[in-house]
């Protein structure tokens, strides 16, 4: 008996991973999540600033797969913002720099960061957890023997600029929060986050070692926080 009920069909839709890279500032997380998404090498340092993203699609048998990775910033100042993106992860880089035994040993400490956030009611049992050992350079194996286990200085970013000590002493100085970050009172939430990027990677601790950059960073930092809770 013919009926005129629709025929199943077999749409199989593409499959969600969530998968966040954790690990201290500069070891290498938003390298190697560009080349794997993006398949490129980027040799600039330019920190994370708070969270980034990077997605890729896999097929795996017949299924698509869409990997969704979140690259948490390894600065303590961004735990109010990476803390929110720890739920609901499937898979965790745990990553670290060969040239430096902290970065490692730091590891426990990133996996306690998350086993608080998610809570006591989360499995973590059935989370993929991966250790990614990064930036083996084989060229600098002697000097770093002969240094310590540390990176040779000529490797090390020394020295500031005329305009992140100008920043630094300008936020000293700035009167609220709108001063502080650059902005005219009533900017929009677009116009503070722009103005906070653009402060933040010139006076990220990772990077900048002027006198007073910490304090003038975490400044910045909440300047934006406040100012975004009364821009709607």
């Amino acid at each position: 008996m013919e009926t005129n009920a629709p025929k199943r069909r077999d749409n199989k839709k593409s499959l969600r991973v969530k998968v966040i890279s954790l690990g201290n500032a500069e070891v290498g997380k938003s390298c190697i999540i560009k080349r794997y998404c993006e398949k490129r090498f980027v040799p600039k340092y330019l920190a994370t600033i708070g969270i980034d993203y990077g997605v890729t699609k896999v097929q795996v048998r017949d299924r698509e797969i869409k990997v969704n990775i979140f690259d948490m910033a390894g600065h303590p100042f961004f735990y109010e913002v990476r803390n929110e993106f720890y739920k609901d992860s499937q898979g965790v880089l745990l990553v670290y720099d060969v040239g430096l035994r902290e970065s490692f040993d730091a590891l426990d400490s990133w996996l306690g960061e998350m086993k608080q956030e998610m809570g006591s009611q989360a499995n973590m049992d059935s989370i993929v957890f991966v250790v990614c050992a990064n930036k083996a350079f084989f060229s600098s194996i002697t000097d770093m023997c002969e240094n310590g286990g540390k990176r040779p200085v000529s490797e090390v970013s020394v020295g500031f600029t005329k305009e992140q000590a100008d920043t630094i002493r300008r936020i000293r100085n700035s009167k609220d929060s709108w001063d502080m970050l650059g902005v005219k009172p009533g900017a929009t939430r677009e116009e503070v986050n722009k103005a906070y990027r653009k402060l933040a990677v010139l006076l990220h601790p990772d990077k900048c070692v002027a006198p007073g950059s910490e304090d003038a960073f975490k400044a910045v930092v909440n300047a934006r926080t406040s100012l975004l809770k009364n821009i709607k």
